[in-house]
Formats: C-alpha cells, structure tokens, sequence
C-alpha cells in the first residue's frame, strides 16, 4: 500500500525564513505603495510616482508622516542630537521601507514554523495595520482607531490587505515549488 503522507521539500532554516521574508516585505511594500498611490491619484494628487514614493519636496519634520517621527525620535533619543530638517525626505523612507521588510522578516520566520505554510496574507496586512493604531497612538503621533471615520479606516487598511497579500504571495513564491505527489507514481496514486 502507498503512503499517503505528502513528501516535504528541505525545511527552511532560521536565516532562510528572515532573508526570504525580507523580499516578501519589499514585494509588499511596493504593493502597499502601489494600492496608496493609486488612491492618491484618484483623490486628485498630481505628483508622478517616484516623487511621490521618495517623499520629494518634504523638508519639515511637522509635515512628516508617523513613520518618520518614530525615526526621528529613535535617533534623537539614541544619539542625543537633534536631526536636521533636510533629513526628513531619508528618514521617511529609511523607516517605510524598513518597517516594511522587519514585517516581512516576521512574517518569514512565522510562515515557516507553522505546519501549514500558509500563513494567510489579508490576516498578516491586517495584523501590520492593527499594530500602527497599537503603537502610535501610544506613541502620540495617531489618535486612537475608534477616532478615526470608517472612510480613512478602510483607506488605510486596504494598502495593508494588498501589503500582506503580496508578501505572501512572494513568499511562496520565493519558495519555488516543492513535492507534494504521494508516493507510488507520478500521478500520486
């Protein structure tokens, strides 16, 4: 008699889950970006994507988004120095980008201990979302979520969706295809 146990590819190791995780983030990230600057767009925004995507003509901090203000405030409060306005633009996307791929990385490291190998994506975009609306309003640079009108939620969270599903999908795919045939044939049988 056949075994029906599916026969597994070679697990991933550690280092393997967090660098493919971190493609998987970048890949997200694009998405997410893709997802917010096509509602940018239709809001009326006119900028072309690569201004609008390295934050060009951002030169204060008060106009700087939440994510550069974590940045800012990690610097400051580690190397005991104020960071001059004309960083805004590269702290901006330093800490985008870097928040994107570290939740890759997790989402790495997760998606390879579960039996299941599928972590889904929509969960782990709106678990990355969830966790902004934990720790900035925390942090004092969101207000909480319940302030905020069902509108901008669903704006925000729908970059996030497509955050996750594309960090998924790039995972797997980064994980190239594996045996999952029964022993006894080709076909599986």
């Amino acid at each position: 008699m056949a075994s029906r146990r599916a026969t597994k590819g070679p697990s991933l190791s550690p280092l393997g889950a967090v660098v493919r995780g971190v493609i998987a983030g970048a890949v997200g990230t694009v998405a997410l970006d893709a997802a917010n600057y096509a509602q940018y767009r239709a809001g009326g925004g006119t900028e072309e994507p690569l201004q609008w995507e390295f934050a060009e003509g951002l030169d204060s901090w008060e106009a700087a988004p939440a994510p550069a203000q974590v940045g800012k405030r990690l610097y400051e409060g580690l190397f005991q120095k104020e960071l001059p306005p004309g960083s805004v633009r590269l702290v901006t996307n330093v800490m985008h980008w870097g928040y994107g791929t570290m939740w890759g990385a997790v989402y790495g490291v997760v998606a390879a201990s579960t039996r299941s190998r599928r972590l889904r994506g929509p969960l782990f975009g709106t678990l990355v979302w969830l966790s902004g609306y934990v720790v900035l309003p925390m942090a004092g640079l969101y207000e909480p979520i319940w302030k905020y009108d069902g509108k901008t939620l669903a704006k925000d969270w729908s970059g996030h969706l497509a955050y996750g599903t594309a960090a998924a999908a790039a995972f797997r795919v980064l994980g190239g295809r594996r045996s999952r045939g029964r022993s006894g044939g080709p076909s599986g049988d």
